[in-house]
Order: structure tokens, then C-alpha cells, then sequence
């Protein structure tokens, strides 16, 4: 469960496109905005993931590629399964 941010969502948009748009390192530009240089890092990451996945647009294509992944990921684990099985179950008839 996420807890509400403490910071206005405004603040966040705007200080990621500060990062972007600026020369100046983004610890300098944290301590100029009162904000802790890791929290500002987190905030441009997640934007750079929601530009590449395209969630800024749409939170729901961004649910459902998420949801996607994890079963893509829960797949592979029962390939490796079938494949250790059909491995030892091979060793077990040459027996």
C-alpha cells in the first residue's frame, strides 16, 4: 500500500524537468529545492519509466505491461521446472 507523498505532485513534475532541462548537478539543484538528492534521483528514474513504457498517457497500459512482465516471468520459472524435470526424469529411464 503507497502511503500519500509528501511532496504535491506538482513539485515533483517540476523539479524532474529542472533536472532535465539543466547543466547543473542534480544534488545542487535538490539542495536548492529543499529536497533530498536520492528522493529527486528516485523521482527522474520513475519518469524516465513511465516516458519509456508510456504510462505518463495512460496508467492502465502501464498496469497491464507490468501485469504482462510478471507473467512472462512466472512462465520462464515453470519452463526451468519442466525442463529440470524432463532432465531427471531422462537420467531416471537410462537407469
Amino acid at each position: 500500500m503507497s502511503r500519500r507523498s509528501r511532496y504535491p505532485e506538482q513539485l515533483r513534475r517540476d523539479a524532474v524537468e529542472l533536472v532535465n532541462s539543466s547543466d547543473r548537478p542534480l544534488r545542487q539543484i535538490a539542495r536548492e529545492l529543499g529536497v533530498n538528492h536520492e528522493t529527486l534521483r528516485s523521482w527522474v528514474t520513475a519518469a524516465k519509466q513511465a516516458a519509456d513504457v508510456g504510462s505518463a498517457e495512460d496508467p492502465a497500459v502501464a498496469d497491464e505491461v507490468q501485469r504482462l512482465r510478471n507473467r512472462v516471468a512466472e512462465l520462464q520459472k515453470e519452463k526451468e521446472i519442466l525442463r529440470k524435470a524432463a532432465a531427471y526424469s531422462a537420467r531416471e529411464m537410462d537407469r
